[in-house]
């Protein structure tokens, strides 16, 4: 079994190789622009699996995703012969979610924005239920008090 940094140093040689060529190896006009976001490989590095974005609509990722699997073998064939290592992983392509998953975060970070704008807006005219300070503050009376305290403790000493 081969340790994680061997397999990350496939895995990033893989992505680099398959990036650089894949134009060139499908010639496909119908591919689209294509984008690999990350390569994991497997821990016995007999597996691959490709992250990729596809630019363009939901017709547009379903075109490249066809396209891609129709071609896996000649990938395959050609990652092989780049890596030169005895066993040539095999590849899966994975359609990534991340753009789905930034325009989600968008529109949770635009309702967060428009919350906090309403609380600013609610919070301009408000004012304190009680005193402006609600903390207790020594009072100059207070040595008054110390004072006839004491003048209470020598009575009961009594």
């Amino acid at each position: 079994m081969a340790d994680t940094a061997r397999a990350q140093k496939i895995a990033d040689r893989i992505k680099t190789v398959t990036a650089a060529n894949l134009g060139s190896i499908v010639k496909d006009p119908d591919l689209g622009f294509v984008t690999l976001t990350d390569v994991r490989v497997t821990g016995d590095l007999q597996h691959a699996s490709l992250f990729y974005t596809v630019f363009g609509d939901e017709a547009q990722r379903a075109t490249t995703a066809r396209i891609l699997e129709e071609h896996k073998g000649r990938l395959r064939s050609f990652v092989g012969k780049q890596l030169g290592i005895r066993l040539t992983p095999t590849l899966e392509f994975i359609a990534d979610a991340i753009p789905e998953n930034a325009a989600h975060i968008d529109d949770l970070l635009r309702a967060a924005r428009e919350r906090d704008a309403e609380v600013a807006a609610s919070a301009a005219g408000a004012r304190y239920a009680g005193e402006a300070d609600p903390y207790k503050k020594e009072r100059e009376d207070d040595d008054l008090d110390d004072a006839l305290d004491g003048a209470d403790e020598r009575q009961d000493v009594r």
